[in-house]
């Protein structure tokens, strides 16, 4: 059925249970897995919605986010090491979290994408957010979205 699944985490409670899913469904069609996270760059100026800050300040938080993005796809690459699921982890930096998403998902002929209904930005929101909307609507192979 499925040989090679990508699922996407922010870390948040919901990308997590996407992932477990993913864990799942990967052990029980014997699929490999694929563990993105996406890091965007820190916002320089107001108009992107950021406190002023010099390029150090912006470095380190960048670096932080990293950080906290590889106990992200770490967690998943050691519940796949458990389960005997062949997991590789991938960080991302990009500013466009949905087309980094996509990019990788073909980059690694990835056959479904799973995903949280929303993330960070999005846990008080009723609808679809925004990125999960976009792979969504542009992906190229099925995408299984949790809530």
């Amino acid at each position: 059925m499925y040989k090679h699944i990508l699922v996407s985490t922010d870390g948040s409670e919901l990308s997590e249970k996407a992932a477990n899913h993913a864990l799942e469904l990967a052990k029980l069609t014997g699929a490999d897995l694929v563990a993105i996270t996406v890091t965007p760059s820190y916002p320089v100026t107001y108009l992107e919605g950021s406190m002023p800050i010099n390029s150090d300040q912006a470095k380190e938080i960048e670096a932080k986010w990293r950080a906290e993005s590889q106990k992200y796809v770490a967690s998943i690459e050691e519940a796949g090491r458990q389960q005997g699921v062949a997991v590789q982890a991938i960080i991302v930096n990009n500013d466009n979290i949905s087309e980094a998403i996509l990019k990788t998902a073909a980059e690694k002929n990835v056959d479904l994408i799973i995903m949280a209904s929303h993330g960070r930005k999005g846990i008080a929101r009723l609808l679809l957010g925004s990125e999960t909307q976009h792979v969504l609507t542009n992906a190229k192979v099925p995408v299984l979205v949790l809530r």
